[in-house]
């Protein structure tokens, strides 16, 4: 199951390359709507390899989750990894320069599932996969908006 959405910043990639990679931000973001994020490598820069545990509740279930950094190439890509009890994921980022001060963001996330169990919970996201594809897309919306506003309260 994929979701992705795509979103136009005017902002230089370089910007937005420093915003998607604010891992700190990431970690606090989720801290706050209740999750327990720990870093694997804490202290270090963040490298391909770097990991983090992440335990949230889903469903009225706790879920952990493992996601660690596939690809990083500036100023265009990210790659994370997640895996969790069956269930495995790609998420990507790709910035492309529209112009010195625009740039195109895209995020996907690609879930498949390799248990019974992990189907079972992909077939439920299937069944709410508009009402979720909705939000997802008013997340990133969210995401560029906040970067835009930091470029005109400069």
């Amino acid at each position: 199951m994929k979701f992705s959405a795509r979103e136009d910043i005017e902002a230089p990639i370089e910007k937005v390359y420093a915003q998607v990679t604010d891992f700190a931000g990431f970690e606090r973001q989720m801290m706050r709507r209740g999750a327990d994020v720990r870093r694997m490598d804490p202290g270090q820069a963040v490298t391909i390899g770097s990991a983090w545990d992440v335990a949230f509740t889903f469903r009225s279930r706790e879920r952990r989750l493992r996601a660690v950094v596939a690809s990083l190439k500036s100023p265009t890509d990210v790659v994370i990894d997640l895996a969790s009890n069956g269930l495995d994921g790609k998420t990507t980022v790709e910035l492309v320069a529209l112009s010195p001060q625009r740039t195109r963001l895209s995020v996907s996330i690609d879930l498949s599932a390799k248990s019974l169990s992990a189907r079972l919970l992909l077939q439920s996201l299937k069944l709410a996969k508009s009402n979720l594809t909705k939000r997802f897309k008013k997340r990133v919306a969210d995401f560029a908006v906040g970067i835009d506003g930091e470029k005109r309260s400069v």
